[in-house]
């Protein structure tokens, strides 16, 4: 699979200065971190499952959680589960199917070894298990479970917890919880792929709810949450782990959206109006801001409740040109020793030692989703990407 991979070639070359790398579940978790992008949540009770997986991984979803948890009632459960195995079960005989990477997310330890158990063979489309309400007292259980998972089906499978308890919301619990989180996760970091966050359980906290025009980072306890997280938790001396942005709640749409980029877009003046209501349509202020904030913010990649956010998670995080030709020039080996350079757009000045943790992420991110030509923007990139 690869990011933009549903785009026909002869667009990706337009789009691309570097297109994006191929990749698989077995590729090295480095890669599988960074390319995770916008994992798409489906409840696991839905009756056609496994077709749902395959048309989303055809529209260039590369990341899925089938949900056990707070998408189904109590009394789901267990029909959950036994869907679950059978649509899974189904996928696995599809030989030849271009799955995205499929976790499930699971209420206790338990659900771990007993799916696991159930799926025998077909657990070889399954990448691994979202753990809920991650702390360390409630989390090793969890990471041992998946690690004696693992061991029994012969099959490398990741975790992904998320981060959303309240003892991580309140600020005089913060510290010790985020020190028990790290103790945890750094223990089994080799399992570990990516932590997420659950700003819905955070406002819940507090009786609030983010509007469609506000962020994540405009809720400030929320947003004192993600400070912390990140400086705990997401440093780039190597300690660090991939996080992943909140989920985005709104999906209808008002037609103001993205106008003015419409009418200067030279690439859509040749495109149909259905394309370009189709734009308008899928475009969202809100959800376009909190993704740059993620980015801005040290996130990558970002949880999503529906398909018309895929998109744009993924064309916001697309390498720019000018974004790779600092990252190259500050990375260059004459430069170890350090220094200040003008950039080769002229605009900025580059420090070699401050900037290359920079450098470094900006290039990994280039791997997975590629870097954009020259004349190429966020519109274009979406634009393709809503064609096909």
């Amino acid at each position: 699979m690869r990011h933009f991979g549903h785009v026909a070639p002869e667009v990706r070359e337009r789009l691309f200065y570097r297109e994006p790398c191929e990749f698989t579940a077995g590729s090295p978790a480095r890669v599988l971190s960074a390319a995770l992008g916008a994992t798409l949540y489906s409840p696991a009770t839905r009756p056609r499952l496994a077709d749902d997986v395959l048309k989303q991984g055809a529209r260039g979803v590369v990341s899925m959680v089938l949900c056990l948890e707070d998408s189904i009632s109590d009394a789901e459960v267990v029909a959950g589960e036994e869907n679950l195995v059978r649509q899974l079960t189904d996928l696995a005989g599809r030989p030849g199917a271009d799955l995205p990477l499929l976790f499930v997310r699971v209420r206790e330890p338990e659900q771990i070894g007993d799916l696991v158990r159930r799926l025998g063979p077909a657990v070889a489309v399954l990448s691994g298990f979202v753990l809920p309400k991650f702390t360390a007292e409630r989390g090793l259980p969890f990471l041992e479970a998946l690690t004696a998972a693992e061991s029994a089906s012969g099959r490398r499978l990741f975790a992904m917890p998320v981060l959303e308890s309240p003892e991580l919301l309140y600020r005089e619990s913060r510290v010790e919880t985020l020190e028990g989180i790290f103790r945890a996760v750094d223990k089994y970091r080799d399992r570990v792929l990516a932590l997420r966050l659950g700003v819905t359980d955070f406002c819940s906290s507090y009786g609030l709810r983010r509007g469609p025009d506000m962020t994540a980072y405009d809720i400030q306890v929320v947003a004192s949450v993600i400070s912390d997280v990140v400086n705990m938790l997401g440093r780039a001396d190597g300690t660090g782990f991939t996080v992943t942005g909140p989920v985005w709640e709104y999906f209808r749409v008002q037609e103001r959206m993205f106008k003015p980029q419409l009418r200067q877009s030279p690439f859509l003046e040749v495109e149909a109006t259905a394309l370009r209501q189709k734009l308008i349509e899928h475009a969202m202020d809100g959800l376009l801001r909190e993704i740059s904030l993620d980015r801005a913010n040290g996130l990558l990649g970002k949880t999503c409740i529906h398909p018309s956010h895929v998109l744009p998670v993924h064309a916001l995080s697309v390498v720019s040109h000018e974004e790779f030709s600092d990252a190259q020039d500050i990375l260059r080996p004459e430069r170890d020793g350090g220094g200040v350079l003008r950039s080769a757009y002229t605009n900025k000045m580059n420090e070699v030692k401050p900037h290359r943790a920079w450098a470094e992420r900006t290039l990994l991110r280039a791997e997975v989703f590629g870097v954009a030509n020259e004349d190429i923007g966020f519109v274009e990139l979406l634009a393709a990407g809503l064609a096909e």
